[in-house]
């Protein structure tokens, strides 16, 4: 077991640090990194994803490679521009409705993402549930035409019956994120005809093949999406990308966030793709002693409640 931290060259999420754990087993190594702010029940699936990616195999993938987007924090627009030249990627997206901001900064934002990414890459934005409906319905039309017009917008409002009143209003796509990976009933999505795009993680829905499952079972197209992992997790991620029959660009370049990965390989995007493959952590940075204490008390609680022995199945 090994424990990380690292900085983030921006502020992501209000998070100014990633931090998480490392397990190896007898297939590799795996990643339980549950934000802080998820309960212990939460964090059940997590932690059987990162088992999972310890003890087996990943699938067999159907491409060796898996086109991603970069992403964009609730940044400046120099920044912003600053982060999608550098990304080699053709699809960005850019976090919006961010606490403490304007309508303004977002369209400021995009336009300066459009501008650096030229005009035939492809702009899909994050709200992360934040607007109302009616918030929803003034910035996505502003947004969209900010953006020379928008692949999707990610889950603008938090509720799927808003989810699916904003999709019968505006003309930009919707795609569904926490109303699926945070969801008791992840299908209530689809029955409702709230989204035309899921986006899953692959700890939050408990690892690989069950988020293989639940993708083709949900029968729309499909974004994998990183939770701010380090190349440990990002790889899972690759691994679900590149199984899956038929996949957008995915949300996966979040390591370059980092100011340290924790590997001398780590999985950045050349030309706007990243490679399928196993990362060994062999440059882990070290958790504070504070922060080291709190991943052993939390994992030993969730193991418990998920009725793990991670002794013995690691071994």
């Amino acid at each position: 077991m090994l424990i990380w931290s690292t900085p983030l060259r921006d502020r992501f999420r209000n998070l100014t640090a990633r931090d998480g754990v490392l397990l190896r087993g007898p297939a590799g190594w795996g990643e339980f990194s549950p934000f802080w702010d998820y309960d212990d029940a939460t964090c059940v699936p997590w932690l059987r994803a990162a088992v999972e990616a310890a003890t087996l195999s990943f699938p067999e993938p159907r491409r060796t490679s898996v086109p991603v987007n970069a992403t964009v924090p609730a940044v400046g627009p120099e920044r912003a521009a600053e982060i999608v030249r550098a990304s080699g990627c053709a699809t960005v997206k850019v976090k919006v409705a961010q606490a403490g901001q304007e309508l303004a900064d977002d369209l400021d934002r995009v336009t300066a993402v459009r501008d650096a990414l030229g005009a035939a890459g492809r702009i899909r934005v994050d709200a992360n549930a934040a607007w109302s409906v009616e918030d929803a319905l003034v910035a996505l039309p502003r947004i969209d035409r900010a953006a020379g017009g928008l692949e999707y917008a990610e889950q603008p409002v938090a509720s799927v019956e808003d989810l699916a009143r904003v999709r019968r209003a505006v003309s930009v796509p919707i795609a569904a994120d926490e109303s699926i990976r945070r969801a008791s009933d992840p299908y209530a999505v689809v029955r409702a005809e709230a989204a035309d795009v899921i986006v899953v993680k692959v700890q939050p829905l408990g690892g690989v093949r069950a988020t293989l499952a639940l993708a083709e079972e949900l029968g729309l197209p499909v974004t994998v999406s990183s939770a701010l992992e380090s190349s440990v997790g990002i790889a899972a991620g690759v691994a679900l990308a590149a199984a899956l029959p038929r996949t957008n660009a995915a949300g996966l370049a979040t390591v370059a966030m980092f100011a340290v990965d924790v590997t001398t390989d780590p999985l950045l995007p050349v030309d706007g793709s990243l490679p399928f493959r196993r990362v060994t952590p062999d440059a882990v940075p070290p958790a504070p002693p504070e922060v080291d204490r709190a991943w052993r008390e939390r994992l030993d609680r969730v193991a418990a409640l998920a009725g793990i022995d991670l002794h013995e199945v690691l071994a």
